[in-house]
């Protein structure tokens, strides 16, 4: 998210403060203050009211405007940014805990997989022991992943992690007010994000890993720069609305809105109340729609009227005084209402600004920071140990599958290339390596999709005793790439949908489909810096996949072929399934 993210809503730089002469604001952040003058007219009981910077009260004036051209201040509400995604309490699909896992009609299909995944097993443990004397064979695989580092692949993934402090060090500085989030704080922020990832990335090259220890590191190093990202930019957006919310209290304290005339002065100040100040400009609520409508139109007149003579310099009336007055008030609540946590009153920036809640949003399985989450009562500590026996017994039969049915493939590839066949005749055999691959990979997705969004990040779940377990939607069900893409992994999509596609329609002012396009364009780009780090090369064939998903998605949605789920259906898995296989392939091949 950048400065300009705000730029609508927080543009406010103060100096100081004063009636006739400048008041310092000892209360305001280290570095902020305001300067708001009160100056006696001509006129008895009028006063000019100028601002160094008037677009603080120009923007709640525009904001009370709005509301009344679009139903009045009784249906007053303020959406704030990162309000676009709600966090409930569910379940996902093939949890047992879900009740509707079992009353499903394909319960059995379930079962059914799982017991021929057993038996692949038993088939592969068999001919091991017949061939080779031992259940694992010959083991290439796990010797891959454990003969090299993996002491120092554990203590760099410890700094990875610790080193994310880093950002709650920046939001309490932001909030001292050493600096502000829509300047020099974004700018530090993104300049880390950029240096942290090139770092990691040029470790695994340095010590140069194997692919395994690779894709541990590389995925590890984008989950926490995204946790970062979001964590920074909510907080770095809260900071914001609680140095406007300050900012506003410290003039509500100084009594700075009300001067009496002269000749009062010293005597008793009749401040009327806020609901007096609403219902003065009012009609009765009980009256009909006429009169709500001319209530709202007599109430945008003098907020119009108001604006403009603080836009213009121009004196104020008391009574003027006055509604300004109660109107800054209520942006007080709102504003107040915007720092404050979903599910309690207690949770509120900047009381989140500590080690235990950032080391808390670091664990939890969301890459969407939030000041609260809905939680459960207590940790299913079987639950979790069922969901840890899973992972481990679903990596060792990914294991086995890649052991047996893909190593093999992959050291001919590359015994052709030591050889020094030429390209044409590698070429001649691409098309048997894509069918080699095939079935293998795609039982390869299968179960690393399980393994992933249904055990590892459950368990995480269960421990933290996060309560909103959606991780993934019915992705198997989809007719177009970009339901796939919603379904498939929603804590990335969330992320993506939050601080990508909304950041880049706020900041850039982007259409709709000019911000999809960014959102498909970064993710492949990601993907592709995956490919690379693995492969060490680039050639860009996971980016031209994956945008090529959206002349698809595009089909998908004319008269062709809308409302042909089972034929969309059918166009998913076949690219579901010949995808991976084609993509390795092609890296391996060419």
């Amino acid at each position: 998210m950048t400065p300009s993210d705000q730029g609508d809503l927080l543009q406010e730089q103060f100096a100081s403060t004063s009636t006739s002469s400048d008041i310092e604001l000892d209360e305001a952040p280290k570095g902020q203050s305001v300067s708001v003058k009160l100056q006696e007219t001509d006129q008895a009981g009028q006063y000019l009211l100028t601002a160094e910077d008037a677009k603080l009260l120009q923007e709640v004036l525009h904001h009370k405007l709005h509301l009344e051209s679009t139903g009045g201040l009784d249906s007053e509400t303020r959406r704030f940014r990162f309000q676009d995604l709600e966090f409930t309490r569910q379940l996902s699909t093939f949890d047992r805990q879900n009740p509707s896992f079992y009353s499903s009609q394909f319960h059995g299909f379930f079962t059914l997989f799982w017991l021929g995944v057993a038996l692949l097993l038993v088939k592969i443990a068999a001919n091991n022991w017949r061939v080779y004397g031992t259940l694992w064979g010959k083991n290439e695989i796990i010797n891959l992943m454990f003969r090299k580092d993996v002491l120092v692949l554990g203590i760099s993934d410890f700094v990875l992690c610790w080193s994310t402090t880093l950002c709650l060090g920046l939001q309490r500085a932001v909030l001292r007010g050493y600096l502000r989030w829509s300047g020099l704080g974004w700018l530090i922020q993104n300049i880390w994000q950029t240096a942290y990832l090139a770092v990691a990335v040029w470790w695994t090259y340095h010590r140069d890993w194997p692919w395994t220890h690779t894709v541990f590191m590389v995925l590890h190093c984008l989950t926490m720069l995204m946790k970062q990202h979001s964590y920074s930019s909510f907080n770095g957006y809260l900071s914001e609305l609680y140095r406007k919310r300050e900012l506003l209290k410290i003039r509500l304290r100084r009594g700075l809105f009300y001067i009496p005339p002269r000749e009062a002065r010293g005597g008793d100040l009749d401040v009327a109340c806020p609901n007096q100040i609403k219902h003065r400009h009012s009609i009765d609520h009980q009256s009909s729609v006429d009169h709500q409508s001319f209530r709202r139109s007599s109430a945008t007149d003098h907020l119009l009227a108001l604006s403009g003579r603080i836009e213009s310099g121009t004196p104020l009336g008391k009574d003027q005084m006055e509604s300004l007055r109660a109107l800054l008030e209520r942006e007080i609540e709102l504003l107040s209402d915007g720092l404050r946590g979903h599910f309690s009153s207690t949770n509120h920036y900047p009381r989140n600004l500590t080690m235990s809640n950032f080391c808390d949003f670091i664990t939890l399985p969301t890459l969407v920071y939030e000041l609260e989450y809905p939680r459960t009562e207590r940790v299913d500590w079987v639950y979790v140990a069922e969901k840890t026996a899973a992972t481990f017994g679903i990596i060792v039969v990914m294991i086995a599958i890649s052991q047996n049915w893909i190593y093999p493939v992959v050291m001919s590839t590359l015994q052709m290339k030591e050889k020094g066949f030429t390209m044409q005749q590698r070429l001649q055999e691409f098309p048997w390596v894509l069918s080699d691959l095939l079935f293998p990979f795609m039982m390869e997705y299968l179960l690393a999709f399980y393994v992933i969004w249904e055990c590892v990040l459950n368990a995480l779940a269960e421990i933290t005793r996060f309560a909103d377990r959606g991780f993934y939607a019915d992705w198997w069900n989809s007719v177009s790439w970009d339901q796939f893409a919603r379904d498939w992994n929603r804590p990335v999509h969330n992320f993506l949908l939050r601080h990508v596609y909304h950041s880049s329609i706020s900041t850039f002012h982007l259409s709709r489909v000019s911000a999809s396009l960014m959102t498909f364009l970064l993710s492949a780009c990601v993907h592709e810096l995956i490919m690379l780090c693995i492969f060490r090369r680039l050639r860009g064939y996971l980016l031209i996949l994956q945008m090529s998903q959206l002349p698809l998605v595009s089909l998908s949605r004319t008269r062709l072929m809308r409302g042909r789920r089972l034929v969309g259906n059918i166009f998913f898995w076949l690219g579901i399934f010949t995808g991976p296989s084609l993509l390795c392939s092609l890296y391996l091949i060419i």
